[in-house]
């Protein structure tokens, strides 16, 4: 057993989970949910789903950089916990096999089977009935046929480069006049779509057989004259990381050479059917470069991000979550418009609870508005048909003055953003891509209007989340409006510092990333340290999505040290050490995985009794603080404040649901309530608490419906008698 770290050395990489392993472990709490039996069925399949899309990003962006660094012959560890790379490949391999064979187990023996039984029904080989097959013949003729190309691999056809994460066949073949078999391909267009659906004569019943399973029936055709001996279905994803150089001249143009040399990235794993014949298996590891570590044979269907397709089937709602409709606050639905609203209070809405259309009016009122003369606007991910967008091209178009902050470089969404950088451009709005060297990836909307008393205001919207309505329905948030003068200030500046490339300046409310977020958040840790050691009342709580930067970690380390409790509600990534007695016994670490992806961002500083409250884009992570333009900023509205503390944070802090505990070795435990109390589900307490507020907005409606003349006569009377 290694002895106790010494609690006066804080750099000991002893203290620190690795960011990969980490990572791994989160996934594993995503597979959690599909193994869950109280979760619905049809949700536990949407979690398999996630946690392969989950896996391949990670292979794709940190595997792949992980053998950037092995290929390097990079002998030193780049975290604080200084594990090697050629390490860490290892252990995520090991990590990996045991989490992919879960997710089969889960799968074949629990899901699907449940799934059958209720009457959704993927079917293979044998299963397929006589209709199926001509189902499927005249199918495959008709579309699926047309689109495919069969390749040969032999001297004079060299083994063709396959696209990312694409779907393939590798097939036996021999000829009667040829003694030795050759290799050939097809791959699995991904046009069409992944699951096939079969007729069947119960609108009650869904059926289904893979995309693949339907091209190996017919694979005499795109072979004609060959003898198929053996059919294997692999999948195969490429390395996409890429760094720019910070001198580029053309950013638009180096991120657009960038998208298209990942897909031709190195191969970084291989996915293969678990009946692959070993021969099959060492001729791919071959041409594509590999090791047999970095095989996966899985034993199913390949790619189960496929099943979203069931998931997104109509009907079976027995076997889903309860439906919900996000509420619309009272502030907006009543006001003649949004500058009404704004201007009488600071508003704050939780998504998805709360709706995100209040954001999406927001846009559209300015674009629409003849009083607005200008919008400015970041974005950092936005949906492929995206109502924002089309407001700011709507705006222009109306001659207003509409900017565009665009992050190229926003990780797996550079093709969309370059697409409506393009378009917004064509329309007359001022694209901007914001730094080289930086991700700007901040929350922010300014809307410049001449108001009906004359007087030229600013409207702003700052938020915790992207502005895309798809993802606003499943990622939680805080989105916060405001027309205090010193906030429209900021903004305005920030906007300028973003357009201009102009040095950050002072902000009365606003705090950057990356000039000085991170010193003031460690200024807010260390105060708290400090009025515990004079006596005075301290207490930490965050929420937010990873927590990696070591400067912030080695703060709190002392802050526990110096008595203050903290806790920390952190979804995913998590390099810090709690409960180890002399550094982190007080503190503890919670993730909340649970129908919606938590996502907000809240900072909690008791600061003797005054509390202190901010929220943003950025986690505690080191690219958030050095690498990214972030925002944070406080809320100070009373009633607004109290919100956050009580009704958001406090409540995920005592989540006794689906809440789990880090502990010290870095697994995770989930959280149980104490003998006696209930469970409290945090995220099922915000849907009620938003059905409460639909009822107290609904009540008051009616009171103001309500006729005067319908009140008693004696009252009236009585009123008209004290004025």
């Amino acid at each position: 057993m290694n002895p106790a770290p010494n609690p006066s050395d804080l750099d000991n990489p002893e203290l620190y989970f690795n960011r990969e392993l980490s990572w791994l472990e989160f996934n594993r709490r995503v597979l959690d949910e599909a193994l869950d039996p109280t979760v619905p069925l049809l949700e536990r399949l949407k979690f398999l789903a996630i946690f392969s899309s989950n896996l391949d990003e990670f292979f794709m962006v940190r595997v792949g950089g992980l053998h950037q660094k092995v290929t390097a012959d990079l002998t030193t560890g780049s975290g604080a916990d200084k594990m090697l790379p050629i390490e860490q490949l290892q252990k995520i391999n090991e990590a990996v096999a045991g989490l992919v064979a879960a997710q089969y187990r889960c799968l074949n023996t629990e899901v699907l089977p449940a799934l059958r039984d209720r009457g959704i029904i993927v079917k293979y080989g044998k299963e397929l009935t006589a209709a199926d097959l001509k189902h499927l013949r005249d199918l495959f003729r008709e579309q699926i046929f047309p689109v495919l190309t069969p390749l040969a691999t032999d001297p004079s056809h060299p083994f063709p480069h396959l696209l990312n994460k694409s779907l393939n066949l590798a097939v036996v073949l021999r000829k009667p006049s040829e003694p030795e078999p050759w290799f050939g391909l097809v791959q699995v267009p991904g046009v069409l779509p992944r699951l096939v659906q079969l007729a069947t004569t119960d609108a009650r019943t869904a059926a289904f057989t893979p995309l693949e399973e339907a091209i190996r029936l017919h694979l005499g055709d795109l072979f004609p004259g060959t003898a198929i001996e053996h059919v294997v279905a692999f999948r195969v994803t490429r390395d996409s990381e890429f760094e720019l150089d910070d001198d580029v001249e053309d950013l638009l143009r180096a991120i657009e050479e960038n998208v298209k040399q990942r897909r031709r990235g190195h191969a970084v794993r291989l996915e293969i059917e678990g009946n692959a014949a070993p021969e099959i298996e060492q001729f791919l590891i071959a041409a594509l470069d590999l090791g047999a570590e970095d095989v996966t044979r899985v034993p199913g269907m390949l790619d189960p991000t496929g099943l979203f397709q069931i998931h997104a089937l109509p009907g079976f709602t027995e076997l889903r979550d309860p439906a919900f409709v996000p509420v619309q606050l009272r502030d907006f639905t009543q006001a003649p418009n949004p500058w009404t609203a704004i201007r009488t209070k600071d508003i704050l809405v939780h998504h998805p609870y709360e709706s995100f259309k209040h954001v999406v009016d927001f846009v559209e009122a300015a674009a629409d508005d003849d009083r607005v003369l200008a919008i400015k606007q970041t974005l950092y991910r936005t949906s492929s048909d995206s109502p924002v967008v089309r407001a700011l091209q709507r705006a222009a178009d109306r001659g207003k003055q509409v900017t565009a902050v665009i992050e190229l470089k926003a990780r797996l969404d550079e093709e969309r953003n370059i697409l409506w950088a393009k378009e917004l451009e064509k329309a007359g709005v001022h694209v901007v891509f914001g730094f080289v060297g930086l991700k700007t990836h901040c929350k922010v909307a300014l809307v410049v209007r001449r108001d009906e008393d004359n007087t030229l205001r600013r409207y702003v919207h700052l938020g915790t989340g992207n502005y895309n309505p798809q993802t606003a329905r499943l990622y939680t948030d805080i989105g916060f409006f405001t027309a205090n003068p010193d906030f429209a200030e900021d903004v305005t500046l920030l906007f300028n510092h973003l357009t201009a490339s102009t040095a950050s300046p002072p902000m009365r409310k606003l705090i950057l990333a990356p000039n000085k977020m991170l010193q003031v958040m460690l200024e807010k840790i260390d105060r708290e340290a400090a009025n515990e050691r004079a006596g005075k009342k301290s207490k930490i709580t965050v929420k937010l999505n990873g927590l990696l930067e070591p400067t912030v970690v080695k703060s709190l380390y002392k802050a526990s040290q110096a008595g203050v409790k903290i806790d920390i509600v952190c979804r995913g990534i998590c390099s810090l050490r709690p409960g180890l007695p002399g550094i982190s016994e007080n503190i503890r670490v919670i993730s909340v995985v649970d129908r919606f992806l938590e996502h907000s961002r809240i900072f909690y500083f008791e600061n003797d009794g005054h509390p202190e409250v901010f929220i943003g884009s950025a986690d505690w992570m080191d690219r958030n603080l050095t690498r990214r333009v972030e925002v944070a900023f406080p809320i100070e509205q009373p009633d607004l404040k109290a919100r956050l503390i009580e009704d958001i944070l406090n409540l995920s802090v005592a989540d006794t649901g689906k809440a789990r505990l880090l502990q010290s070795d870095g697994t995770y435990t989930r959280v149980r309530p104490v003998e006696g109390q209930p469970v409290l589900r945090s995220q099922s307490r915000f849907l009620e608490m938003a059905g409460e507020i639909e009822k107290r907005q609904q009540l008051a409606a009616l009171a103001e419906e309500t006729p005067a003349a319908n009140a008693p006569p004696k009252l009236a009377r009585r009123s008209r008698t004290r004025k």
